[in-house]
């Protein structure tokens, strides 16, 4: 009988372990892709052991090169700001700007505890009143609307068009795809509005709007409607053109194959087409998304509708001393929600897709 060394199964034991911890790093890889988060992966596998030196070189160039950017962008801001001059002063340095951007967070949380003291005296006047027999009253916080809150409205509102225009653009690109004649009819229109501005847009938009939308108890406010809608008419193309797209594309055996099983239109669409085409379609929807996230923020400016689009136009015409910098706020944080909108798409696009789009 032949003994068997207890350190050779510490041995394969540790193997089994390392083995297992390398395949969670590699599963969670694409996750850290989704966030933007690569860097991870390389910092994981040399805590791990696995071949340290060479994971600099990729830690090195995921992360080190970003940060070393990063940092020369911000001393060249900081260098060369202070000697450029503006009707509003010199341009703010980085500095100036992360002040700005607490004072903003400060306000915001001001707004806040107002809000909570108008709403419980609200409550507690009602709350007499229906003891005195009374009816109840109703009140709304009047107070400008914080920081914060223009943020969500902008992000709501372009939401909201860019589910308007996926509704309306998912199908018509089926269509293209799936019928020349649909295609021929479709593809000028294509063409011609297309390239249209959202400022072209905007003033047809808000008179469609101000002649239809006539009730002051509409469940959205004009503003709100007038702002999703040029974001709806301006976002929905690259979604319409990339559908078409991955619909024609689709493998010519894969269509034979439907004919010969004789499948109907709305089983061949979501059994076969929907697959097939749905990289390109989501391809499509990240652009729609970017598209309408900068189209939305020139609508609120030129309209004067809420949002983070107003709230830079307002900065410019109040003209004081801090404007600049709280524009620069505005600008970071827009470009902040630009990539998170769109790492948002890539991650929904991952759950759906098995093609790996960065």
């Amino acid at each position: 009988m032949t003994a068997i060394d207890p350190g050779t199964d510490a041995a394969l034991e540790r193997e089994a372990r390392r083995a297992r911890l390398f395949t969670r790093i590699n599963a969670a890889d694409k996750w850290f892709q989704v966030l933007g988060l690569s860097w991870l992966t390389p910092v994981l596998k040399a805590v791990a052991g696995e071949n340290p030196k060479g994971q600099l070189g990729e830690i090195w160039r995921l992360l080190g090169v970003p940060l070393v950017a990063i940092a020369a962008f911000l001393t060249m801001w900081s260098v060369l700001a202070p000697q450029v001059q503006t009707s509003l002063g010199a341009i703010p340095g980085p500095a100036q700007v992360w002040e700005q951007a607490v004072a903003l967070h400060e306000d915001a949380a001001s707004k806040a505890e107002s809000k909570a003291r108008f709403q419980e005296q609200v409550a507690t006047l009602n709350e007499r009143r229906v003891a005195q027999g009374q009816e109840p009253i109703e009140r709304s916080y009047t107070g400008a609307p914080s920081y914060y809150e223009q943020i969500r409205t902008s992000i709501g509102t372009v939401f909201f068009g860019f589910l308007i225009a996926t509704v309306v653009a998912v199908p018509l690109g089926i269509a293209a795809g799936l019928s020349p004649t649909a295609n021929a009819a479709l593809n000028p229109l294509i063409q011609i509005f297309k390239p249209v501005s959202p400022l072209a847009w905007l003033p047809i938009v808000t008179m469609v709007v101000s002649a239809v939308y006539v009730t002051q108890d509409g469940l959205f406010a004009k503003s709100f409607l007038v702002s999703a809608i040029t974001v709806t008419l301006c976002s929905l193309w690259p979604t319409l053109i990339n559908t078409a797209l991955g619909v024609a594309s689709i493998d010519k055996d894969l269509v034979n194959v439907s004919k010969v099983l004789k499948m109907g239109t709305w089983t061949k669409i979501t059994k076969l087409v929907l697959p097939s085409a749905l990289p390109l379609i989501f391809t499509g929807l990240r652009l729609s998304l970017g598209v309408g996230w900068m189209v939305l923020i020139a609508a609120e400016m030129l309209a004067q509708n809420p949002g983070l689009g107003k709230f830079v136009w307002d900065e410019f015409q109040n003209g004081s001393s801090q404007s600049l910098a709280r524009i620069m706020v505005a600008v970071l944080t827009i470009g902040i929600i630009g990539f998170l909108l769109d790492r948002l798409m890539y991650a929904i696009q991952s759950l759906f897709t098995f093609t790996n789009h960065r």
